[in-house]
């Protein structure tokens, strides 16, 4: 049986994953991290497979979402993207320290996945942290600075009033820079990457993520299989089963 325990870790709103017969033991560690103007709920069926396989599986609420939101309308939730972005990014050791205390998890054992904002999360973690040793990402976005650009310039044009200055948006940029994996490849170190991404996708563009997989391929020259991009030649914004399968398959073969 799989239980779902509703916890606060270090203040944190989550759920927690896992398998009951294994439920006190020290297990390899997933989190899934959701997206933009969704909740931790919303990944339960990614949760409920990865620990059928007998992961540990956190999927904590972002700021701002779920439980943890104020009902702030989306032009100003937007405004917070990259806010939340570096929050979870910030609050991932949090969670992974109380749980380690606690001897729950296997820290060599840990990975990282999420969907659009949790996907560009995860490739942000990626950068700060050697003890994350899988990951996939999901509609994920590694250019954190050129995406920051675009998104910025399409809400001047949708906003009448924009309310960050020229100086606040350079602070974002800078800010955001040290998290942007398309500017620190290396730190990948062969471990293994995982892409899903929908062609028609509308919301965060697959032609970056893909000219990213390919620039990082000769990083990967002795462990080929240890990278790989899934194409779906028809999806837009939304992970398809085959995407779900494939999460599970790879967390099981690496981690």
């Amino acid at each position: 049986m799989v239980i779902i325990d509703h916890q606060e870790l270090k203040g944190i709103p989550a759920l927690h994953i896992v398998k009951d017969e294994f439920k006190s033991q020290s297990l390899p560690l997933i989190f899934f991290i959701h997206g933009f103007t969704s909740a931790k709920e919303h990944n339960l069926h990614y949760a409920y497979l990865l620990a059928e396989k007998g992961f540990r599986v956190i999927l904590p609420e972002v700021n701002e979402h779920g439980e943890r939101g104020h009902g702030l309308p989306e032009p100003e939730l937007q405004l917070k993207f990259w806010d939340m972005i570096i929050q979870t990014i910030k609050e991932l050791p949090e969670i992974k320290e109380e749980l380690v205390a606690k001897g729950l998890v296997d820290e060599n054992r840990i990975g990282v996945a999420g969907t659009s904002m949790g996907g560009i999360i995860t490739l942000g973690a990626l950068t700060q942290y050697k003890w994350l040793k899988v990951a996939v990402s999901l509609m994920g976005m590694p250019y954190y600075e050129k995406f920051a650009g675009m998104q910025i310039e399409t809400m001047r044009k949708k906003v009448k009033d924009f309310p960050l200055s020229d100086t606040q948006v350079e602070a974002v940029l800078d800010e955001i820079t040290k998290y942007d994996l398309s500017k620190q490849e290396e730190v990948l170190s062969g471990r293994p990457l995982l892409f899903w991404h929908g062609k028609k996708d509308t919301t965060v563009p697959f032609a970056p993520t893909y000219d990213f997989f390919q620039t990082i391929q000769p990083l990967y020259k002795d462990h080929r299989d240890r990278l790989n991009f899934i194409v779906d030649e028809n999806a837009g914004h939304k992970v398809s089963r085959e995407g779900l399968l494939a999460t599970v398959e790879w967390f099981q073969r690496y981690l």
